[in-house]
């Protein structure tokens, strides 16, 4: 089968399958064919996933806009030769994973696995206050009191629903690199899990524990500004 044969295949393959997957195939061939407003819309889409990504290695905000505007040129150099063995989207965040960890570590702002481990992400530091449990008794190691549901109706469901945006946000850019990288994409850019190794060279047992840890701290910060505004009413 030749090249262009082959191409083409994969072209009819993907407008058979799902709505979604139709739209991309359609995106990756006028992208193929120049179409600027095709390239103006991925970038509308992916741009601030894509500096929320890089900010997990570099620090500075304008390193990471020169981290995304390399993607960019990738994309547009390499769009010819994607295969369509993973989504569009996932081949992007691929691109940016690499670009920007090379970054990170040219500007000295990359941490070393062995030093992520110090800082917590897979070391024995508890993911909830160890308080929070009974010591002793009959109902040792259970709940001293359950964590309250976020539920639409409760406090912090309206708190996250108004003021909270900030301060979720602010939770994630405080978590260690990797836990960042990774709850950013599972629960901010919704990649499924098996993406998320591949694309962070990590076993799907390290994806669960490192997402684990990474919500455990983002609620704890939002519980203990949840605590503090209690104590103020």
């Amino acid at each position: 089968m030749t090249p262009r044969l082959e191409e083409t295949c994969r072209s009819s393959e993907a407008v058979g399958r799902t709505g979604a997957l139709t739209e991309e195939a359609v995106l990756i061939q006028r992208l193929r064919a120049g179409d600027e407003t095709a390239f103006t819309e991925m970038v509308n889409q992916y741009h601030g996933a894509l500096i929320r990504l890089a900010l997990a290695h570099v620090s500075d905000r304008s390193v990471a806009e020169e981290v995304v505007q390399d993607v960019w040129m990738a994309v547009l150099e390499g769009i010819d030769r994607f295969e369509g063995r993973s989504s569009l989207k996932t081949w992007v965040f691929s691109i940016l994973t690499n670009k920007a960890k090379t970054r990170g570590v040219r500007e000295s702002r990359s941490i070393a696995m062995s030093a992520l481990s110090a800082e917590g992400e897979e070391g024995d530091d508890p993911t909830v206050d160890p308080s929070r449990f009974r010591t002793n008794g009959h109902w040792k190691d259970y709940w001293t009191d359950y964590p309250q549901s976020w539920d639409e109706g409760t406090p912090e469901r309206r708190l996250l629903e108004k003021e909270g945006a900030g301060l979720l946000e602010q939770a994630i850019a405080a978590l260690p690199s990797r836990l960042k990288q990774v709850l950013i994409m599972r629960d901010v850019e919704g990649l499924d899990s098996k993406d998320v190794c591949v694309l962070l060279s990590i076993s799907e047992a390290n994806q669960r524990v490192l997402l684990h840890r990474a919500r455990g701290k983002v609620r704890q910060a939002m519980e203990t500004y949840l605590e503090g505004q209690a104590s103020f009413s």
